[in-house]
């Protein structure tokens, strides 16, 4: 599961073990952000009609590199 999460948080992943967190906090802390990013990397959410049309679990806090990797993502298709 560590390097799943960290094969879409990196940064995240190398910053909380930087930090001194073991893994399983690190695990805890990034699960489910990288689910929620994967899905909006993927393009799972590209071409919704409105923001109601997304679903519940679709956003998660992230941060600005976060979000600026995603916008990357979504201009590149």
């Amino acid at each position: 599961h560590c390097q799943a999460v960290r094969a879409v948080c990196q940064r995240e992943i190398d910053c909380d073990r930087g930090n001194g967190y073991s893994w399983k906090i690190t695990l805890l802390r990034n699960y489910w952000k990288s689910k929620v990013k994967q899905e909006w990397l993927s393009g799972k959410y590209s071409n919704i009609p409105s923001q109601f049309s997304l679903p519940e679990k679709s956003m998660y806090p992230m941060d600005v590199d976060t979000w600026g990797e995603i916008l990357e993502a979504e201009l590149e298709r």
